[in-house]
């Protein structure tokens, strides 16, 4: 029992399970969320050193390939879905607001889990965060022509869970406190995204489980830009024979969208049928990193297959 309490895996399930059938709860754990979140920042880039982030070249590479696969293989593949949902124009909407999100934060703690490139991942989703603050007003102005998308939750994000995460563990390496975390940074890291499951799953069960009817395409169409967009990103990058631990990272970035700030804005925009599609996607998400870890843990470092 002690070991299941601290399986990263076991702690996911339970969390979703309960987000989605006893979520009443989440209401209440919810302003826990953005510290949890930062907390797990913090310790998922205690390993990154200052050199990992120079020169400026290798920024603006990661970031470029940050911008390639969210924006333009993961944002083009949610513009398709959009096109499928073309008779129901709330949903087609909030497809469009998904691909118009930068990539889940979570990308670089998820990293660390599946043994990929940190540094590049935490170079890379900070460079598209950056392309968002130009690419989500872009967005807006040609599909709903306005300035839809008000951008002060984008910066918040980008501080809170990116910028003070980095300068914070930089600090606890700096008075040589990251060692006396190492033994227990897994199981915090780990009830910290339950806290996080929970409430997410748990604030947006009632949407997934009201009309299975007009939700099943939606899960259909979720299932595909993670699951099935990651099997042939992981597929491709095998057979061009990118590294293992890049490859691992590019996945992610190329599936994981950032659902919670989708979802709020298209409730704040649009309506709560709009925020389905994020709604699901954050389902779907944790359900799919859940899926990495157990095949990361079936076939070992770089050998896990997906399918």
């Amino acid at each position: 029992m002690g070991r299941l309490l601290v399986n990263r895996d076991f702690i996911l399930t339970v969390g979703l399970i309960l987000g989605l059938f006893a979520g009443e709860m989440a209401r209440f754990s919810q302003i826990l969320t953005l510290p949890a979140l930062a907390v797990v920042m913090t310790l998922s880039t205690l390993e990154i050193r200052g050199r990992h982030l120079k020169p400026v070249s290798a920024l603006l590479r990661a970031g470029l390939w940050g911008i390639l696969f969210n924006y333009l293989i993961l944002s083009g593949i949610l513009f398709l879905l959009s096109r499928l949902f073309s008779h129901d124009k709330a949903l087609a909407d909030g497809f469009l607001i998904l691909a118009a999100a930068p990539p889940a934060v979570a990308v670089i703690p998820f990293t660390e889990f599946l043994k990929g490139d940190r540094p590049f991942s935490l170079l890379a989703t900070a460079g598209a965060y950056l392309a968002a603050l130009i690419i989500m007003p872009l967005l807006a102005l040609t599909f709903w022509g306005s300035g839809l998308f008000n951008l002060s939750s984008l910066i918040k994000i980008f501080f809170l869970l990116i910028v003070l995460p980095v300068a914070a563990a930089q600090i606890l390496r700096a008075s040589n406190l990251d060692s006396k975390l190492q033994n227990i940074k897994g199981p915090i890291t780990n009830w910290c995204f339950f806290i996080v499951t929970y409430s997410i799953v748990g604030l947006n069960s009632r949407f997934i489980l009201t009309d299975i009817y007009e939700v099943l395409p939606v899960m259909l169409a979720a299932f595909a830009s993670t699951f099935g967009l990651g099997l042939l990103v992981e597929f491709l990058g095998r057979i061009l024979k990118v590294d293992h631990k890049r490859l691992a990272s590019l996945v992610l970035l190329g599936t994981l969208k950032n659902y919670g700030l989708a979802g709020g804005l298209a409730l704040a925009l649009f309506s709560q049928k709009t925020a389905l599609p994020a709604v699901v996607s954050t389902t779907f998400m944790v359900a799919y990193i859940i899926w990495l870890g157990l095949l990361k843990k079936w076939f070992g470092p770089g050998k896990a297959k997906q399918g």
